[in-house]
Parts: structure tokens; C-alpha cells; sequence
């Protein structure tokens, strides 16, 4: 079952384009032309075929009803729009990047620590460890008589 709600097609999934521009429009909620119109401005990119029409997404469908939301709504310039998705394209990359990095950190620490076990494996059993202390002795030998 996808996030939409249905299940896709075997191979495909929310990213898949597969919506002619009618379809999407009417999914949408649009008009075709306010499609293509969105498709210049950048706001919506859709797949193209071999021939150059184009294909939506479920989620470049999704992304529709979020422009008109905002544009309807709240009152946002398609300006804004684009800044607003621009920005949140943004933010999933870095989220993505720190998913990432969290993953390397996770193996690094793994290996951290297998060669500090490894290291104190090979300690020899002879040694004993000792304490180490901060305090100061004094020696005031006896005077000789």
C-alpha cells in the first residue's frame, strides 16, 4: 500500500510518471494550462516521454494540490511557491545528508570500539594496572648525628 492511499503498479511507486496531463489536471484539481504553466515556472517538473509529453507522478500530483493550497489559501505569490518548495527540496536533502552521516559516525564508532577491545585483548596478564594520584610527598631526612 503506498502513502496515497492504493497500491502501485509491480516496479512503480509515488515518484513513477505515469499521469497524462489530463489526468493530472483533473487529479489535481487544475487546469491543464495551469500545469503547463507551473511546468515553466518550475514549480512542478513532470517526466517526459520520448516524444516530449509530459507525465506526472503521484507525487508531483500531491505537489499540485500543495501549490494551490498555498496559492489559494494562503494567499502565497507563485514566487513564494517556488522559494517555499525550493527550501523544503532543501531541507530533505540535508535531513537526507544527516541520515547519512549519522550511519558513517554509527560504523566508525563500531569500529572505535572492536580496536579498543582488540587492543586490550592483547594486554599482557602480567600487568597490573595502578592507580595514578595527584598527592605530594614530602621526605625530610633525619638529620645524622
Amino acid at each position: 500500500m503506498s502513502s496515497v492511499g492504493f497500491p502501485f503498479p509491480p516496479g512503480t511507486d509515488e515518484d513513477t510518471p505515469f499521469f497524462v496531463i489530463s489526468v493530472a489536471a483533473q487529479l489535481s484539481g487544475l487546469h491543464a494550462q495551469t500545469l503547463r504553466s507551473y511546468d515553466r515556472l518550475g514549480l512542478v517538473s513532470p517526466g517526459r516521454t520520448n516524444g516530449g509529453g509530459r507525465r506526472y507522478s503521484m507525487r508531483d500530483i500531491v505537489l499540485l494540490r500543495e501549490v494551490q493550497r498555498l496559492s489559494q489559501d494562503e494567499g502565497v505569490n507563485l514566487a513564494g511557491i517556488k522559494r517555499i518548495i525550493d527550501l523544503e527540496n532543501q531541507v530533505d536533502a540535508l535531513r537526507s545528508r544527516v541520515a547519512e552521516l549519522q550511519q558513517e559516525l554509527a560504523q566508525a564508532l563500531a569500529v572505535a570500539d572492536s580496536t579498543a577491545a582488540a587492543v586490550h585483548a592483547s594486554y599482557r596478564r602480567d600487568l597490573v594496572p595502578i592507580r595514578q594520584e595527584t598527592a605530594l610527598v614530602v621526605w625530610k631526612p633525619k638529620p645524622r648525628k
